[in-house]
């Protein structure tokens, strides 16, 4: 299902939609719809990054486990007294 948006753009690049439209001979919106699928791939292969490097270090921490968990029950706990007063 299209969704309809509404958006302000400068002369020149209506003026762009329309050329290339009518050189394409394709509807503005297929121009509009390729150029934004065409920006949005370009940016995810600008920002693949491996999954590891993304995460590494995420389990490393200054405290233990134990301290980890114990932080997390006082929060829960915490959270469980404010909510039943």
């Amino acid at each position: 299902m299209d969704k309809v948006i509404s958006t302000r753009v400068d002369e020149a690049v209506a003026f762009e939609i329309e050329n290339l439209s009518k050189h394409l001979r394709i509807p503005k919106k297929e121009v509009i719809e390729n150029a934004v699928r065409s920006y949005a791939a370009q940016t995810r292969s600008n920002e693949k990054k491996d999954v590891f490097d993304r995460t590494c270090g995420a389990w490393m921490r200054d405290e233990s486990p134990a301290e980890t968990v114990e932080k997390a029950r006082k929060a829960f706990n915490e959270s469980m007294q404010r909510h039943h007063r």
